[in-house]
């Protein structure tokens, strides 16, 4: 009888939980057990519990005070291009800040603002259109500009950093406030935001103008490079390990005798040794043993032990 009784106190307090999640973000705006493989680029991850997807930032900040009072994990998702999501899902809430907040729109003076959701591709293309120059190394990096000042993300000499000017956040206490340059402390791979907890909401950086002409070639040069040496033609999260002071992650793991290395459907790319890639309908687990033989196998080698810049979610077997 009284196992009856919590399991009906608990689905009304799911059913309750429901309820507020759909009111704050709106009926069309919350799924249930959806499938993490349909959200991230490594095409893996089971389903998380709630996948809800806000479009103001209001709604962000009401959702995640929902989860801290009802002591609900929660995570923030963008494009799911840095993230290996567990076979098993998340349990919690997967706030997605994308296609419901992408606004881009040109300022004055050269300057862009663009909502966390916003890929990367989309702030080059609209800095293109008006003639902007210095943020064409970010077009054909597959993720949103919110994530990018989170990781301070870069490619082909380029960082976010180079560009920054200011975000809009969120803290855990619930406060929407601008951080300067000097305050996001961008580093490699790194930030305030990551360091404090904070959710981008909105960023602004500074370009300079130039010819459409020389940004066009610069962004078709980029692209070409991309098609020639990373493996675009299979799901995963790009460059799987942070570059190791004084070398080159893929150099290191070529070296080690690892390229085409295999673990189930995964594989450490024969195109470049810096991609992990899902092969052939891999999971989570096998990308997670593929990734950890690598580093063992690196260490063992050279003494040199990477980090990985793909992100782990859930419980990974």
């Amino acid at each position: 009888m009284e196992a009856g009784k919590k399991l009906e106190t608990d689905n009304r307090m799911k059913a309750e939980f429901e309820q507020k999640l759909r009111s704050i973000a709106g009926e069309g705006n919350v799924l249930i057990d959806e499938p993490m493989a349909k959200h991230t680029t490594f095409r893996v991850g089971g389903p998380a519990d709630y996948f809800v997807t806000p479009d103001i930032p209001e709604k962000v900040r009401d959702l995640t005070d929902l989860c801290r009072k009802k002591g609900i994990p929660y995570y923030i998702l963008g494009n799911g291009s840095n993230l290996l999501v567990s076979d098993k899902g998340y349990r919690g809430v997967i706030l997605q800040i994308y296609k419901n907040m992408e606004a881009v729109g040109i300022e004055e003076g050269g300057k862009i603002r663009a909502q966390a959701g916003a890929l990367l591709s989309k702030v080059a293309a609209a800095a293109y259109e008006a003639s902007l120059t210095g943020f064409e190394f970010a077009a054909g990096i597959p993720g949103t500009i919110g994530g990018a000042a989170v990781m301070n993300a870069g490619a082909y000499g380029g960082e976010l950093k180079d560009v920054f000017l200011e975000a809009t956040v969120l803290t855990p206490e619930g406060e929407i406030k601008r951080l300067t340059r000097e305050e996001m402390q961008l580093g490699y791979r790194t930030s305030a935001v990551a360091k404090n907890g904070y959710i981008v909401l909105e960023v602004r950086i500074q370009l300079s103008k130039g010819s459409q002409e020389n940004i066009r070639a610069l962004m078709e040069d980029l692209k070409k490079r991309r098609i020639a040496k990373q493996p675009l033609e299979y799901p995963s999260a790009g460059s799987t390990f942070k570059r190791p002071e004084g070398y080159f992650a893929g150099k290191l793991i070529q070296d080690a005798g690892l390229r085409g290395f295999t673990v189930g459907g995964a594989q450490v790319s024969e195109k470049h040794c810096g991609f992990v890639i899902n092969k052939n309908e891999a999971k989570a687990k096998d990308i997670v043993s593929l990734i950890e033989q690598v580093k063992e196998k690196v260490d063992k080698a050279f003494g040199v032990m990477l980090e990985t810049e793909v992100k782990y979610l859930g419980e990974m077997e």
